[in-house]
């Protein structure tokens, strides 16, 4: 029996979500764009395509992100502890801005030296070895010690963190996408996190520190300002986008620079580039590609209207990639973002009321990397021909990163 062909744009739809795609949906991306700037996607949604509807749909707050959990977790048997990320206003002002205190410019750049300390120690292990997985020693550690020591987690339970939250990662994706064991690993992972951190939050209470579970646990409890349900949220969610997210951003950046060793060799030439290369690594291969949001009034897009309670998926994979927004798209110009006038902001932060509030802290981190990766290593060689993916599809990246290192010693 011969099969149908599905036409180009449902085949578009199933690649750009499709595991065998994780190394590289853009092609089908831009099969999507070329289609319009909406197409029919799945859970009877619609897929905004393009950089203009793209960014019309995060800048307004008609739109909501509330309902990402029921959309994508219909029949979860575990509640993810609610966090601002699935909240609107007031409740997401509120919780927001008792965590934005965390976040200032002044704050992060105090955080600098830590940073750069880690990192160097790091990649002088790396660089010992002379043969090592990049994702291991060097992109998982650096984002995960950092939120674990603005949070006030003790180093001995670095591992134990990293384990829920790679449980709770995977169980951020559309629930029809896992499992049986991966259901049962979210599970287990949430409860593991909750129990956790609940006794984290009691211990700071009735033992204060200079770190965020004290700040956040002290205004939960004078103010009354956060539930202890917001609270759990609102650490899971800084813990699982504030290093999960980075560990791709880190691993996607030197894979990109690996492809194009004449970007990595400008960035030696250049170390000032360290900062827009990082935006340019944003928008050329973001840690996440897209996001959804559910009309809360009668909204229109592209000539297409929507009820209240229809929802899109906002593509900002294609978005970043949109030759109508960017000149060269599927082109690395670690350039691009130290041109004037700048370019278009990319979307991979997202926009508007649910912009990333770690996003200095991702920069700061990136930054310190390629800063340090320039300076210390004069020959980077991939061992692979394709990097194996992680199965996740909301947070994207790689399992591993075989390198062979060199630095200016050896």
């Amino acid at each position: 029996m011969t099969e149908t062909a599905l036409d180009p744009v449902t085949q578009a739809v199933i690649d750009s979500f499709a595991p065998a795609s994780r190394h590289d949906p853009y092609p089908a991306y831009a099969v999507l764009r070329a289609a319009g700037p909406l197409v029919p996607g799945p859970l009877g949604t619609r897929i905004v395509t393009r950089y203009a509807e793209c960014d019309a749909v995060l800048a307004d707050p008609a739109w909501s992100h509330a309902e990402e959990p029921d959309l994508l977790h219909p029949d979860s048997d575990v509640e993810l502890p609610g966090s601002f990320l699935w909240m609107e206003p007031p409740d997401h002002t509120r919780v927001r801005g008792l965590v934005s205190a965390a976040f200032t410019p002044r704050r992060i750049e105090a955080m600098r030296p830590h940073a750069e300390r880690i990192v160097d120690g790091l990649l002088s292990a790396a660089l010992a070895e002379g043969e090592t997985d990049l994702i291991e020693s060097l992109a998982y550690p650096l984002p995960l010690t950092m939120v674990c020591d603005l949070l006030g987690v003790p180093a001995a339970a670095h591992a134990d963190v990293r384990r829920m939250s790679a449980g709770i990662a995977r169980g951020l994706d559309l629930d029809a996408l896992l499992s049986p064991d991966e259901l049962a690993a979210r599970t287990t992972a949430v409860h593991d996190f909750t129990a956790f951190f609940g006794d984290l939050v009691a211990q700071r209470r009735a033992d204060p520190r200079d770190d965020l579970i004290t700040a956040l646990a002290r205004a939960g409890a004078d103010g009354e300002t956060m539930s202890p349900q917001e609270l759990l949220g609102t650490l899971l969610i800084l813990v699982v986008a504030g290093h999960e997210t980075t560990v791709n951003l880190i691993g996607n950046g030197l894979l990109a620079l690996l492809h194009r060793p004449d970007q990595l060799d400008l960035l030696r030439r250049n170390p000032d580039l360290a900062l827009p290369a990082v935006d340019e690594v944003l928008r050329y291969d973001p840690p996440v590609h897209f996001t959804t949001r559910t009309a809360h009034a009668e909204l229109t897009i592209a000539g297409t209207t929507f009820a209240p309670g229809e929802a899109v998926i906002v593509l900002m994979g294609s978005a970043n990639r949109d030759p109508d927004a960017f000149a060269n798209p599927a082109a690395l110009d670690i350039t691009r973002y130290a041109a004037r006038p700048r370019p278009r902001r990319h979307l991979a932060f997202g926009l508007g009321l649910h912009y990333c509030i770690g996003a200095a802290l991702a920069r700061l981190e990136m930054q310190t990397v390629l800063q340090a990766v320039a300076a210390r290593v004069t020959s980077i060689e991939l061992l692979v021909d394709r990097p194996p993916y992680r199965p996740n599809l909301v947070v994207r990246g790689m399992s591993a990163l075989p390198v062979r290192l060199r630095g200016a010693s050896a």
